[in-house]
This record gives structure tokens, sequence and C-alpha cells, in this order.
């Protein structure tokens, strides 16, 4: 004799009822991911890059601090990881004291290539990627030889050493 039809589809009603009974909290990891991902991304690919270091250059002039143009894009995770750890406690305050910051998104090499162009092309053994300019705009320091294109494995400290030593550079008389 065959069991009814509800005693054949029981083990498939539990099963169905243990999984959406689970459901709240898969659909949370998914959004607690979402929500992650949706940080806010440290390149503006909208920007108008050129406005955007010329406002900088000259709020450094009147400042009399130099300007530090970091080159990076969203893409790059080591760009992220340079961008987070300048946003640490003590790297942003050193930041603040010793320069005016823009940053310049540079895509995939194909955006803003004439502003990396104009600071000796410190783009070009790799992202993220800076040049310190003085005050008065001449170049005084850039990345040649991809120094911060390795960021992630950059400590928070190693980052404030590197613009640190920058800045002390940016400060010596020429």
């Amino acid at each position: 004799m065959t069991p009814p039809i509800a005693l054949r589809l029981l083990p498939a009603v539990l099963v169905a009822a243990a999984l959406c009974a689970g459901a709240p909290a898969a659909a949370q990891a998914p959004a607690a991911a979402a929500s992650a991902a949706a940080a806010p991304l440290p390149y503006d690919e909208r920007a108008d890059a050129a406005a955007e270091v010329q406002r900088a250059q000259q709020t450094a002039a009147r400042l009399g601090r130099p300007l530090l143009v970091v080159f990076g894009a969203n893409w790059c995770g080591d760009c992220r990881a340079l961008d987070k750890a300048m946003h640490t406690s003590a790297n942003a305050a050193m930041l603040d004291k010793e320069f005016v910051v823009v940053k310049v998104d540079v895509g995939n090499f194909n955006r803003h290539l004439d502003i990396a162009g104009r600071y000796g092309n410190p783009i070009k053994k790799g992202i993220p990627a800076a040049a310190i300019v003085s005050p008065q705009g001449e170049l005084l320091y850039a990345t040649r030889g991809g120094e911060l294109a390795n960021a992630r494995q950059m400590s928070d400290t190693g980052v404030y050493d590197f613009f640190h030593q920058a800045a002390a550079r940016a400060r010596a008389p020429r």
C-alpha cells in the first residue's frame, strides 16, 4: 500500500521549511558583502581632474604647503589599500599638516595621462603613484620606480614613513 501523498511529501516540506528558516540569515550575508563593496571608492572617475589639480595647486600656494598628487584607480587593490592607509588617524593628521592632497583617476592607464606626464610620468612603473609639487608649482619628487605599487604589503607605518620622508625632502632647501 502506498502512503498518502501528504506523508510522501513530508520530508520535502520539512527540508523546504528548514531552508526558509535560514533564509533571512543567508540573505543578510550578501547584503553585508554588498554594503562593504558599496563603500566609497577612493577615485572619482567622473571628476574634472585637471580642474581639481589646478584648485589644489592654488590652495597649496595659498597655504604654503606642497601639493601631493596621488594617481590611481578604483580597480587597483594597491590603490585602495594606500587610500585606506592614508586615512588612518596618524597618516591623515600628518598628510593634512604637510600637504594639500588631490587624487587623480588614471582608469586603465587611459585617463589623465597628460596630468601624469606633467609630473614626470610617475605611473610608468605602476599605481598607486605620487608626485609632490612645490607651492610654486615646481616638481619636487615623483615615484619613478613603482615605490607605492605594492601598497597592500606596506603597513600603515610604512605609508607614514614614506610620506613623512617625502615631506622632509619637499621642505629641504633646493
